[in-house]
């Protein structure tokens, strides 16, 4: 490669990390919204369940630790989805799942089991270049926010273990 084009690259790479590192998402900082379309083609935003508890979860069909983590997603939707809440109305999981296509993400879904209605595709697999992932500060993958009833995260790139607490 030239010395300009890797100049350029540098640069490039340089603003992504501290756009990353200013606006990612943390404990105690409001939810960026989400607006999107879900995978069964209805429409989604956030702030409409503004309300509960909502877990957002940065997750891949292809990714092991992202299959791995499901079994306890499911576990935690099983236990705390319907129940009453004195601050809130419910529980719900919100998969954000970084794909190529939906066919391999639908048998993901299905094998995995997991049942919750709100399932989003971005469609790439690089989190650094994903608008909604650099809105979060995703950097790697799983990556889970807990989301309060306000609006606000209470939990960011913790453990599912550490949500659950």
């Amino acid at each position: 490669m030239k010395k300009t084009t890797w100049i350029i690259l540098s640069i490039v790479l340089g603003v992504i990390c501290y756009y990353l590192l200013k606006n990612k998402a943390e404990s105690g900082s409001k939810a960026p919204e989400i607006t999107e379309n879900l995978l069964d083609g209805s429409e989604f935003k956030l702030s409409d369940l503004r309300g509960n508890y909502v877990l957002i979860d940065f997750w891949g069909s292809w990714c092991p630790p992202c299959r791995r983590a499901n079994k306890k997603l499911v576990q935690l939707y099983s236990k705390y989805h319907g129940n009453t809440y004195t601050a809130a109305a419910d529980f719900h999981i919100v998969s954000i799942a970084m794909e190529k296509n939906d066919k391999n993400l639908k048998k993901a879904i299905e094998k995995d089991g997991l049942n919750w209605k709100h399932h989003i595709m971005r469609t790439s697999t690089f989190v650094a270049t994903d608008g909604l992932a650099v809105k979060y500060g995703v950097t790697d993958l799983p990556s889970a926010f807990l989301i309060d009833p306000k609006g606000e995260i209470i939990g960011a790139n913790l453990s599912l273990d550490d949500i659950e607490n």
